[in-house]
């Protein structure tokens, strides 16, 4: 929960330095930062390779992550919900991503 709290806190701060003229965080960042906080816990690397995997191609992929934040009530914004993918993409899946 403090894990949690801090880094919601962070996040929070950066959007507001980066207001102030301050460079803002990466995308990569704030996406691993979302992924690490929210999702990490249930998520291990063996649900990204198991051979019933629900995510065939970007849009499985991206349709997995907007449904894990609705059913977590995470309320992410849309461009959460691309970049998480985009992470997870890189890190996991390399489908190519749409146009």
């Amino acid at each position: 929960m403090l894990r949690r709290s801090i880094v919601l806190l962070l996040l929070v701060l950066s959007g507001h330095l980066a207001e102030a003229g301050a460079q803002p965080i990466r995308d990569a960042t704030r996406a691993e930062l979302l992924y690490s906080t929210y999702c990490l816990a249930c998520h291990d690397t063996q649900v990204h390779w198991r051979e019933k995997k629900l995510a065939t191609d970007w849009a499985s992929l991206q349709a997995e992550v907007r449904r894990w934040q609705q059913l977590s009530r995470l309320d992410w914004s849309e461009y959460d919900i691309e970049i998480v993918t985009g992470y997870l993409n890189d890190l996991h899946y390399r489908y190519p991503p749409p146009n």
